[in-house]
């Protein structure tokens, strides 16, 4: 994961609910207690799947993506995880379409874990941290040609900036969004979350939220943890400051509150279609 600097980034710039039938056999079993009924169908209806159980569910293959664009000279080698070329990008997406994998997105992921809906044949997420231009520029076409969605976790305080690297601007968001792709919360200014004070849920987590959803119209119920770090004693505010779930990278999952450390993997420059393929079948078992 890619650290974020606000004055570098300054300074160049000056991852259904239950249906009854209809049908007359149905409204005659219902009517004998119907209260009863109800209350059960309620019951089972607002059940959540514990956390035990969300952990020994299958997991879903998430990817995680920063920068779309060439390696330049000046890039480290740690900063090369988090580039992949635009023609190695589509070469992966591609890969995974002639597979035969389907996008889903959080809702869709949630309501699996958490109450073991249905997923379509070999569910994928694809999800883009940081709010960078190429991922509108490069990613959303390319998501789109082979009918992909995606979810952008966005970085409040880099919406609209130019310089060494440009990000989207509030039109191209609400693009996204209007396109049937996801737009989640990623921080203000790329805080690490494990170091929050109690102000930084109303300056990192609320008027994120209210700006994201200002420009979307609709509501973010989804947080990726800046450098992927999190902090378990935290993670039950998520939920008070209305995150239905959030992603880490790769480490391990919170034995307590599975929902809030979903899994994801980077996708970096340097490996082939193969290699990620090889990747996704080793880290979703």
């Amino acid at each position: 994961m890619k650290k974020f600097c606000l004055g570098a980034l300054i300074c160049p710039l000056i991852f259904y609910a239950c249906q009854s039938t209809s049908g007359d056999t149905n409204k005659t079993a219902f009517h004998i207690n119907d209260s009863t009924q109800t209350s059960a169908i309620k019951d089972s209806v607002a059940k959540e799947n514990t956390a035990a159980e969300i952990l020994a569910k299958k997991e879903v293959p998430v990817l995680c993506y920063h920068q779309i664009r060439a390696w330049l000279p000046n890039d480290g080698n740690r900063a090369k995880d988090d580039i992949i070329a635009p023609a190695k990008f589509k070469e992966h997406v591609k890969m995974l379409a002639d597979s035969g994998y389907h996008s889903i997105l959080p809702d869709q992921l949630y309501d699996y874990l958490a109450y073991n809906k249905p997923l379509p044949a070999k569910p994928i997420m694809f999800t883009f941290d940081d709010t960078d231009l190429d991922q509108f520029e490069v990613a959303y076409p390319t998501l789109k040609q082979y009918g992909f969605k995606g979810v952008y976790f966005i970085m409040t305080v880099a919406i609209g900036k130019k310089g060494r690297i440009s990000y989207m601007n509030a039109q191209q968001i609400k693009e996204l969004s209007d396109n049937g792709n996801v737009i989640a919360s990623h921080t203000y200014d790329h805080k690490n979350f494990a170091k929050f004070t109690e102000e930084d849920w109303k300056t990192q987590v609320d008027e994120p939220t209210k700006k994201l959803e200002k420009i979307t119209g609709k509501k973010v119920a989804y947080f990726a943890y800046p450098y992927g770090v999190y902090k378990s004693s935290l993670l039950p505010k998520l939920k008070e400051h209305g995150f239905k779930a959030a992603f880490i990278l790769s480490t391990q999952r919170d034995e307590n509150y599975p929902l809030y450390t979903i899994r994801r993997i980077i996708d970096p420059g340097h490996y082939t279609a193969r290699g990620l393929m090889r990747s996704i079948k080793k880290s979703f078992k």
